[in-house]
């Protein structure tokens, strides 16, 4: 199928859901009204219907870190317009590194990366300094364009990580459960698949083999049993905690599952819904496997 019939097609291609859909949203109600703060949900499996849940799944969100899946994403799908992008050479300079930096921390100044070193750090070790060097060489025009390639017509990147005279003028990094869910979807289908979505398969491949080696796991990772391979990203910031993850992408009922928070500023209990929503979604699945 060609990758633009294909984005076509996937728009509309949600999961057949379950008979237990409608207590299955209730239960996800429940853990949103109890939680202070707002919840935004999104789960489906690889088959056509409605998602297992949407709750919230439209409204917008603080990005937080999560938005680096799309920027890893642009790099590979740059790399098929240009082969070459992903050993395209960025320097570091001092002035660049930020907070939230483990892997740059220790980078000379004037030293060379090619994009493909920075993307790792980038996702695994959720390295803010890596991410905005790569969102300063592809431009951020080029990174929304990805997005809505993709479909996540409610996603906006805004600025680099840590601009604080954008973050003081609002102009924040937005996206919502079900845009995040329908990219994770197209990387999880091309790779399942062996089919072109938004980018190659063997390029999904790459992007699932990165976000398995994902260093953070105390949200959707921390409430699935051990042995549940997880590719996920997650992000914080201020009143926001999300977490977005393939479930088992390599197994037998995998599942994509998108949980995002605003206003929430207890953030154990934030936790305790992530995780909450994590065990009420793979029990869903799990029955109807």
């Amino acid at each position: 199928m060609k990758r633009s019939a294909f984005l076509s097609f996937a728009g509309g291609a949600l999961i057949a859901a379950p008979a237990a859909a409608a207590s299955l949203t209730g239960r996800i109600g429940s853990i949103a009204r109890a939680m202070p703060g707002v919840l935004g949900v999104y789960a489906r499996t690889l088959a056509h219907g409605p998602p297992l849940v949407a709750y919230n799944a439209s409204e917008r969100f603080p990005t937080a870190s999560v938005i680096k899946v799309l920027v890893m994403t642009t790099a590979y799908a740059l790399d098929e317009t240009k082969p070459g992008v992903l050993d395209e050479k960025i320097v570091f300079h001092t002035g660049d590194l930020i907070g939230g930096s483990d892997f740059m921390a220790n980078a000379r100044d004037g030293q060379r990366f090619i994009v493909r070193e920075l993307i790792v750090p980038m996702i695994t070790l959720s390295d803010n300094t890596a991410a905005n060097l790569l969102i300063g060489h592809f431009g951020v025009a080029a990174i929304n364009e990805i997005g809505a390639r993709a479909g996540m017509t409610r996603t906006h990147l805004a600025r680099r990580f840590l601009d604080y005279t954008a973050i003081a003028h609002h102009n924040d990094n937005l996206s919502t459960p079900a845009d995040l869910g329908r990219l994770l979807f197209l990387i999880e289908h091309g790779a399942r698949e062996g089919v072109a979505t938004i980018v190659s398969s063997q390029h999904c491949v790459a992007m699932l083999d990165i976000m398995l080696r994902q260093t953070d796991r105390d949200a959707i990772p921390a409430a699935l049993p051990p042995h549940i391979a997880v590719a996920n990203k997650t992000g914080e910031i201020e009143g926001t905690r999300n977490d977005i993850a393939v479930v088992a992408p390599f197994g037998d009922s995998p599942f994509i599952l998108a949980v995002m928070t605003k206003d929430a500023f207890d953030y154990g209990a934030s936790y305790a819904a992530i995780h909450a929503v994590t065990r009420a979604v793979y029990a869903s699945v799990s029955r109807s496997a």
